[in-house]
């Protein structure tokens, strides 16, 4: 349709029509009864089902296209809905969790899981994913880092544009086959909640709001994203849904953004408890006045914007543009002509969990692991050389996708134990599970499902791993944190392993001391335990689908591990919010913890991560030139050269993920400590060299100067160049 019928359209649409358009319905309408169900309770009547503009978390071809059906034919204008669902890393075939796909550098790679997703789910019907999330996270007690793809706002706009261009296709033109429209979330600021708990208060200073956090989501709106999603916190002690500065003047005026604004889940009706709205006539005005097209899963919208509209309480005009912005929507996906999109049953047999995707998920997943320790070379395992116990409860687990993953089955997920026997059939290997995956008596409280229970003895079960470690050259121990300890709603106070866990781990330590540690977690954790004792330590995370044949084939050195951590692991759960890019002190600290007191540190522990952002090892060795300038004088408008020269001095070929960060020494605010601004992955046989440049150009310097006007100052300048944020190399130079 032409944008003139669009609007031709909306004119003649009645209001109960319009305001239905912007009520989103969850799935449980479409289970059994819902007159009597959820819709009684609610107050939802058929008549209200009929002008519904969109549901939620409704998928498969056969089931979209019998409600996208007899929503049509009672609609009075035969306005197809909208089908939405949290494809967040994969649909059937699941990906690494995005945190993990952080730690792959690799946007190219995000943009091809993206893409392989939306094809799936939109042979599933679905045409909208909330996806990407370009929250960035600091603290590893929130739940939800594990569906952020780090702690560095560079890193994460770069990977947030990837995914949108996954999930929409080429050219943003997501009527094309295979493509889904995208919605960025949570606008804004969500990733940084007091007391790293969900849902809770976000205190940001203005700068720090601009600078760090917003330029991500900007990211993805340049990107073209279709859709972007509010965020369940207060800002400036506002709730997003409710912020019109925030939605009105920085979304749509600021950056630009055209599209639909949805709210999360029940956020319209949560401005109640939030205290800003006295009932949901209220809570109804504040946020359709700060520009919130859809409300998701609440009545508010549906149940009082008729008669807040017959009062003069809001107005109509403001109900056709969030209608008008959906109906584009509904155009821009072609549903006017075929509203059933891609959902096609044969599409699904074909492309859901078939062999591309999957090894795509497997590629995605030997790239996205970080080895953190490996001490004296005890990694790669020796194939035929050495006996090896896979000992732990994630060694014949198949829960080795993330809490988000919400149409992945556990059936479909190779185990560890599956992928080294049916991968290295002839490896001398034994296998013991040794403990549960949580603590007897504990489980997960609220939305997400508790744990099962795994019935065994537990005394038994550690008797016997510790028997079998006995007998073996090197233990693997396959530990970590269950799926559902991670996720909406999963914050911890302590991200320690489980004591089950500890207990094994140190039982299986006396008796073998040749031991390696595998992590599967959704978080980064407090391992200190386990760094202290473990030979080698490698971050799985939760890696999906192929994670059980990815691992065997990084273990036995077939694939060699090139992840960096895109997130720092703490010391201890003390030391959180951690990140590299802190800001410079009056009293900076450089010594020993131990001897020196009056400066910014603790009494008790290092101020530094036990392991940083940017880290990570190889089966290989990689040695640096000097850095190189091809002037230490910019000029604005110009561009400099800093480059060097990275060499494998291993004996083993290798992936080196080579960094750059800038360090502005003197400004008219606090600048960070040091900031990525760009990186190149570069495969290196041994004793190969390779010269890596990276252009430093003046926008790069620009910052939100002490009276927020956003420039660069001049002055001197350091240039860090290295494997991780640590790196001491450096030059400086000067802009002018």
């Amino acid at each position: 349709m032409q944008q003139q019928e669009i609007k031709a359209l909306l004119s003649d649409m009645s209001l109960e029509e319009k305001i239905g358009e912007l009520f989103q319905l969850p799935s449980y309408f479409f289970n059994g009864d819902m007159v009597t169900g959820p819709a009684g309770e609610l107050g939802i009547t058929p008549d209200d089902l009929r002008v519904s503009g969109s549901c939620l978390s409704v998928v498969g071809a056969e089931r979209i296209h019998e409600i996208q059906q007899k929503h049509i034919e009672k609609h009075p204008h035969h306005i197809p809905m909208l089908f939405m669902a949290d494809i967040i890393n994969g649909y059937r075939t699941i990906f690494p969790i995005p945190l993990a796909q952080g730690c792959t550098f690799d946007p190219g790679l995000a943009e091809k899981c993206a893409s392989i997703a939306a094809r799936e789910a939109a042979a599933a019907g679905l045409h909208v994913t909330f996806s990407p999330m370009a929250d960035l996270v600091r603290d590893a007690r929130w739940g939800r880092v594990m569906e952020s793809t780090g702690e560095d706002t560079y890193l994460n706009g770069l990977m947030a544009a990837a995914m949108v261009r996954g999930y929409q296709g080429e050219n943003n033109d997501f009527s094309k086959k295979g493509a889904l429209a995208a919605c960025l979330k949570h606008f804004a600021g969500y990733g940084a909640p007091d007391g790293g708990r969900d849902y809770n208060t976000v205190e940001l200073s203005e700068r720090t709001l601009a600078e760090d956090y917003l330029p991500a989501y900007k990211k993805a709106i340049d990107a073209g994203c279709a859709l972007v999603m509010t965020s369940f916190n207060t800002l400036n002690r506002i709730p997003s849904t409710a912020n019109r500065r925030l939605l009105r003047e920085v979304l749509r005026g600021e950056m630009q953004f055209d599209g639909v604004v949805i709210s999360d889940w029940c956020a319209v009706s949560e401005l109640i408890p939030h205290g800003i709205a006295a009932d949901e006539k209220e809570a109804a005005v504040l946020a359709l006045n700060a520009g919130v097209d859809i409300d998701m899963a609440s009545p508010v919208y549906l149940k009082n914007l008729k008669e807040l509209a017959e009062q003069k309480r809001i107005d109509e005009k403001q109900i056709d543009e969030s209608v008008l912005r959906i109906l584009t929507l509904k155009n821009k996906l072609g549903l006017f002509e075929n509203p059933y999109k891609d959902g096609s049953e044969a599409d699904e047999k074909e492309l859901l969990l078939c062999a591309s995707h999957r090894e795509a998920a497997r590629d995605c997943a030997e790239k996205s692991f970080v080895l953190l320790k490996n001490e004296d070379s005890f990694l790669p395992l020796k194939k035929g050389k050495e006996s090896v116990a896979f000992i732990g409860p994630f060694t014949d687990n198949q829960l080795l996708y993330g809490s988000w993953s919400f149409f992945g089955d556990e059936q479909d997920c190779v185990t560890v134990k599956a992928g080294v026997t049916q991968n290295y059939p002839d490896a001398d290997v034994f296998f013991a599970q040794g403990c549960p995956t949580a603590d007897p008596g504990t489980n997960v409280l609220g939305f997400q499902k508790t744990p099962p229970k795994e019935e065994f003895d537990l005394q038994e079960a550690l008797d016997t791993a510790v028997e079998l470690a006995k007998k073996a050259d090197k233990v693997v121990l396959t530990l970590g944190e269950h799926r559902d300890y991670s996720g909406e709603g999963a914050s911890r106070a302590d991200i320690t392993l489980p004591s089950c866990q500890l207990e094994l781990f140190h039982k299986i330590c006396e008796v073998n001391p040749n031991v390696c540690v595998v992590l599967f977690n959704g978080r980064p954790l407090d391992i200190r335990e386990i760094n202290q004792k473990a030979k080698a330590i490698l971050e799985a995370w939760l890696p999906g689908t192929e994670g059980g044949n990815a691992l065997a084939g990084i273990l036995y050195g077939d694939a060699s591990p090139s992840g960096r951590l895109s997130m720092s692991f703490p010391y201890c759960v003390g030391q959180v919010p951690v990140h590299y890019n802190h800001m410079s002190t009056g009293r900076p600290f450089a010594g020993d913890y131990r001897t020196t007191r009056y400066n910014s540190k603790y009494l008790d522990i290092p101020n530094e991560p036990l392991y940083p952002f940017g880290y990570g090892l190889t089966y290989t060795a990689f040695e640096y030139s000097d850095i190189s300038l091809d002037s230490d004088i910019l000029h604005k408008g110009d561009s400099i050269c800093a480059s060097v020269r990275v060499t494998n001095t291993g004996e083993r070929p290798g992936t080196e993920t080579v960094q750059m960060y800038l360090h502005d020494v003197s400004a008219s605010v606090t600048r960070p400590v040091r900031e990525l601004k760009g990186f190149c992955k570069v495969f290196l046989e041994p004793g190969e060299s390779r010269v890596i440049a990276f252009p430093i150009t003046e926008d790069m310097l620009r910052f939100y100067n002490i009276t927020m006007d956003y420039v660069s100052e001049p002055g001197q300048f350091e240039v860090f160049i290295g494997s991780d944020s640590t790196t001491s190399r450096k030059a400086v130079f000067s802009l002018c």
